[in-house]
């Protein structure tokens, strides 16, 4: 995350109130992204937002390689790891209406563990900030045609076999996949209704998401776009049926829009669906009092977070998962978003650095 420090502060400290925007931004974008996307690939669909005025958007590419359905702002992507914040907002809002504690021990919603040690010392708490030390032990290669239809509870259930931890809950940071898969299941145990209809009603609704969605297990081959991988000069798809543990929704399983991340991003400046303490809660990073790596935390709840030396604070995640390539990064205090949906690689950090490191953009503070 240290990255989001050095380009946002270029844009920060090099513009003065005063300055001009430079009016060849929105050029340079779609020139830099039309290198990447051709008409006849797939593609992306990019935005650059300031307050509520559109600073840069435009799609490239085509959603569907057989229908030859162009990538439009509209156009549902996977968002891989994006979805994550949704289901973290999903726990704190349950915890705020009081029907759990973000610091109770998970053998409280997942009493079959192994070790019955570890059950009682990883936290929910712990889950939500990549800090429970608990390790991946799927074994997705050995058993790939399992997971490619292996839903939030399969995904799980090898984690519950653990004999040890990696680290002692809360010492350090490790990102964890299936970590989400349990928080889906304790937001289906606590409100007892399936997590994905439970984030629609709460979060999707009063957001005005309407297309947005979440899989649950077999996503419909229309309506959505498809991911792509090239392998030598050919396009193979890359999604669910392909992908093992494409069909575990709980750590990668929103499939949205441009417009609607739009919508999101809105709703929480706005505090739409939970209140502005909670918001701000998760925008904030989280450090454990038994914290011992070498580095310090980085994580809110779920949220990658990271601050400038003009103390402009970064929100960001980013999602992957099969040939989908997704960026979603916020500046709340500046109400900035740059987001970017695509169905194949692309330089994700290449482009992040250049729509944030030449002076002033069209960023400029007023």
């Amino acid at each position: 995350m240290k990255q989001y420090s050095l380009f946002l502060f270029v844009v920060l400290a090099a513009c003065t109130p005063k300055e001009e925007p430079s009016t060849g931004f929105a050029e340079d974008l779609d020139k830099m992204f039309s290198s990447y996307f051709k008409p006849d690939e797939p593609g992306a669909s990019v935005l650059v937002m300031k307050g509520d005025s559109t600073v840069f958007m435009k799609s490239y590419g085509l959603a569907d390689l057989v229908t030859r359905e162009p990538i439009t702002s509209k156009t549902l992507f996977n968002l891989g790891s994006i979805s994550k914040p949704f289901v973290a907002y999903g726990i704190l809002m349950l915890r705020d209406e009081g029907k759990l504690s973000l610091d109770e021990p998970i053998r409280t919603y997942f009493p079959d563990f192994k070790n019955k040690h570890i059950a009682e010392s990883v936290t929910i708490r712990h889950l939500l900030t990549h800090t429970s030390g608990l390790p991946d032990i799927r074994k997705t290669k050995q058993d790939s045609v399992f997971f490619l239809t292996a839903k939030d509870e399969e995904n799980w259930a090898p984690i519950m076999q653990a004999d040890s931890l990696r680290f002692n809950s809360g010492e350090q940071y490790q990102y964890s996949n299936p970590a989400f898969n349990a928080l889906a299941l304790i937001i289906e145990q606590v409100s007892e209704m399936k997590w994905q209809k439970f984030i629609e009603e709460r979060i999707f609704k009063p957001a005005g998401m309407v297309t947005s969605t979440i899989t649950d297990g077999p996503h419909p081959e229309t309506g959505v776009s498809h991911a792509y991988i090239k392998v030598k000069s050919e396009w193979l798809e890359k999604d669910y049926g392909e992908e093992p543990t494409f069909a575990a929704a709980g750590n990668g399983g929103v499939w949205s829009s441009v417009d609607e991340l739009i919508l999101f991003e809105k709703a929480m400046r706005k505090a739409v669906f939970t209140s502005p303490e909670t918001i701000a809660e998760s925008q904030t990073v989280s450090k454990p009092q038994n914290w011992k790596a070498d580095y310090e935390p980085f994580i809110g709840i779920s949220w990658f977070i990271d601050a400038t030396n003009t103390g402009n604070k970064i929100v960001a995640h980013t999602g992957t998962q099969g040939g989908f390539y997704c960026h979603f990064v916020s500046i709340p205090d500046k109400e900035i978003i740059y987001i970017v949906l695509a169905n194949r690689y692309y330089e994700r950090d290449k482009s992040y650095e250049q729509v944030f490191s030449e002076p002033c953009l069209t960023l400029c503070l007023p």
